[in-house]
């Protein structure tokens, strides 16, 4: 009986990986039961390899029902490059070549068979099916057949009359992503009722998000591209004319650009993906009609250059950054009038409830924007799943450098206004009444009569919109769901201000001027040779333009990283790096060692010493390689670790003690051990605070100060509170 065990020497003879990735194996084994199976896994977890794999093993064929034709040429290509013989059909053949794929599946001179949806219509396509002895249907972006889905395709349909054709023939779908009311419609439609459900994490961890406010979006842009220069990215835009408008202007700049929407005729569009996925056009300014039959493994940016519609279609989007698990960057450009767009056509939308969920999807999308909450743990509970790590070291929320303040005045200020504008208006309105604005809707209103009109001049409109998602994210504020969202203040909130509490909001630190436009790094330099892997990269290009197919299917990034930190020498050595089946060996293994050799050579250092510190991964599947981020609070860390006070800290960093005091603080929650004794007062001292904290407890550090008679700083009093609190969640 074939195991999934038993496949290990197929999965590296034929793909070159010694080992599964997490749920590949599970979902695998319940394939060769011959079970139905719905599979829940990111983009770049290996979704395509739960049914390649076993395709090998099964007596008969797999069918592959894929959405894009474009998809279908390149997951083929990249099979028939990997020794595995696979074909498709699909509108771009002519009838005599049809024909002639026919015939060789017939003959079983096919494993793998990829079709589109729509083909399952025509009536001789089904005879031809009938006549086959299917082993498996796979069906990939399973989430389309779900009318829920953000991409939900009509002629995905046709697939529940395949299901009742073939009702003896396992069925594996398969999608990157789901909300629980699509996994349910996906098991409705295909009545997969008996099979096992696999949920992967959702989670990215090679991804990096960020929301940077669309100050001057163009110069951002261009910020984002000039640090990645000749890397593959994806620019989603609002409308046609805006790709049509962004892409011009990028060529104006020197940056090989195109656009992509569905207002192009066929021929344009197919010649557009194709470019960029042969590294002709590395740079794709499109709508969101381009991605999904993108099967590039190394695009290193997307850019929303505006606000999407739902989290689930952004998540979708992003996802083809990084498929092949290196460190890639996602970046979203936001602005308030993006919203005011989309609820614009929300408006038209003639049928009331489908009106309603766009607007509540376009809602939670905005308050991914705006809110000052960890860009990861809000995707990841969108889809329902738990993130419980106080720092994901990949968001611009966790990485970004933050002071925690006091902000008790104005929330309180910001409070009193929600409450005097009766409860009735949107953030927008009271940032409005704050500013002092005096707009027409104010005036009618009568707001500018206010007592909080103009109270918070002071502040930036940026600043206050970001001081409301931390009210909100601290429970004093809700916000509505629904056309026009209002703001009302929660019994939280009343408290808040009945009480006259201290609030503490770890708010941005003011960005100068020169950094406005400076991209997020996704990490740090990774340890490999550079200039053999520019060498590798160019030799790639070379072989894959001379076969006509893709650079990647040639060798993905991630094997040439490893062959530019490792240096094999020789065949042998070669066989070893991840990705590098026995077929691509044969096939492209001595024109890759010749370079290396040669560039061995040219160094005039022996390969022992040129490897760097990567272990060399034998018998065991290497995780991809991860760039070490490294946050402004590990800088003040290591100062820490090396004995410095926070006074020094503080002057060798540049930045305020109380940066410093916020920094160890968040270190202090993230779970780092920390010495704070050498910061501390002796222990008498300590033993008084102590004491204070018992009698008026650690929610107000005012009030500690006072009952201490002002004679400990409202920084010695933060640390001392860090260390009662470690010393609670210590173990007996």
């Amino acid at each position: 009986m074939t195991t999934a065990t038993s496949l290990l020497p197929a999965l590296r003879s034929y793909f070159g990986y010694d080992s599964f990735l997490p749920l590949q194996e599970e979902i695998i084994a319940n394939v060769l039961d011959r079970r139905d199976t719905l599979a829940l896994m990111p983009t770049g977890g290996g979704k395509s390899l739960c049914y390649q794999l076993p395709a090998l093993a099964l007596e008969g064929i797999t069918l592959v029902i894929s959405p894009l034709i474009a998809l279908m040429k390149d997951q083929v290509d990249g099979l028939e490059a990997n020794g595995i013989h696979a074909r498709y059909i699909n509108s771009s053949l002519p009838g005599s070549e049809i024909q002639q794929v026919q015939e060789q599946v017939r003959r079983g001179q096919v494993k793998i068979l990829y079709t589109a949806p729509e083909r399952l219509a025509i009536p001789g396509f089904n005879r031809f099916l009938h006549s086959l002895d299917l082993a498996l249907i796979a069906i990939d972006e399973a989430h389309c057949i779900s009318e829920w889905g953000h991409e939900f395709r009509p002629e995905y349909r046709n697939l529940r009359q395949l299901r009742q054709s073939f009702p003896s023939v396992p069925v594996v779908a398969l999608t990157a992503t789901a909300t629980q009311r699509v996994r349910d419609d996906i098991i409705n439609q295909l009545d997969l009722h008996q099979g096992k459900v696999f949920l992967s994490s959702f989670n990215r961890s090679n991804l990096a998000y960020s929301v940077q406010i669309k100050k001057d979006p163009w110069n951002q842009l261009l910020s984002l591209l000039q640090d990645r220069q000749g890397q593959s990215a994806i620019i989603y835009c609002f409308s046609r004319q805006e790709t049509e408008d962004l892409a011009g202007s990028l060529k104006a700049q020197g940056f090989n650009a195109l656009a992509y929407h569905a207002g192009l005729d066929s021929a344009t569009r197919q010649r557009t993906q194709e470019d960029f996925i042969h590294d002709r056009a590395p740079i794709i300014a499109a709508t969101i009609a381009f991605g999904m039959g993108i099967d590039k493994p190394d695009v290193r940016l997307v850019v929303h250059y505006s606000l999407p519609k739902s989290l689930e279609g952004y998540y979708q989007e992003t996802g083809r950054a990084g498929r092949d698990g290196l460190p890639s960057d996602c970046v979203l450009f936001y602005g308030y009038t993006d919203k005011a767009r989309q609820e614009y056509f929300i408006k038209r939308i003639e049928d009331a409830q489908e009106r309603l969920s766009a607007r509540e999807k376009l809602a939670k999308m905005a308050d991914f924007a705006q809110s000052p909450v960890c860009r990861r743990r809000t995707i990841l509970e969108y889809f329902g799943e738990a993130f419980s790590a106080e720092n994901c070291g990949g968001c611009d929320i966790c990485l970004e450098s933050r002071d925690l303040v006091d902000a008790t005045e104005i929330a309180q200020k910001i409070l009193s206004a929600v409450v005097r504008t009766g409860q009735r208006f949107g953030t927008n309105h009271v940032i409005q009444v704050l500013a002092g604005a005096r707009d027409k809707r104010i005036r009618e209103l009568g707001h500018d009569r206010l007592s909080v009109h103009g109270i918070a001049k002071d502040r930036t409109r940026d600043e206050l919109r970001e001081i409301i998602g931390g009210l909100q994210a601290e429970g004093l504020l809700a916000r509505s769901q629904g056309e026009y969202p209002t703001l009302a203040v929660t019994p939280a909130g009343r408290e808040f201000l009945k009480e006259r509490q201290s609030l503490n909001l770890a708010l941005p630190k003011p960005t100068p001027a020169t950094e406005l436009n400076r991209p997020r790094k996704s990490g740090q330099a990774m340890e490999y040779d550079q200039s053999l892997f520019e060498e590798l990269r160019a030799s790639r290009r070379e072989m894959a333009d001379a076969q006509g197919v893709p650079p990647f299917v040639v060798f993905g990034d991630v094997s040439l990283w490893y062959m530019s930190a490792q240096f094999p020498m020789s065949l042998e050595e070669l066989a070893s790096i991840h990705g590098v089946g026995q077929t691509k060996l044969e096939r492209y293994g001595s024109k890759f060692l010749q370079a290396i050799q040669r560039h061995v050579e040219s160094s005039g250092l022996p390969p022992a010493e040129l490897r760097r510190s990567q272990p060399r991964h034998h018998g065991v599947q290497p995780e991809p390689p991860k760039l070490q981020r490294r946050t402004t609070e590990d800088a003040t860390n290591e100062l820490l670790s090396q004995g410095l006070s926070v006074s020094q800290i503080a002057q060798q960093r540049g930045l305020a003690e109380t940066t410093i005091i916020g920094h160890i603080e968040r270190l202090s929650q993230r779970g780092v051990e920390l010495d704070l004794a050498k910061l501390l007062p002796d222990n008498e001292a300590l033993d008084e605070i102590r004491k204070a904290f018992e009698v008026c407890g650690a929610a107000s550090l005012k009030s500690i100060w006072e009952y201490l008679g002002t004679q400990f700083t409202y920084d010695t009093l933060r640390l001392a509170r860090m260390r009662f609190r470690r010393e609670r969640q210590a173990p007996d």
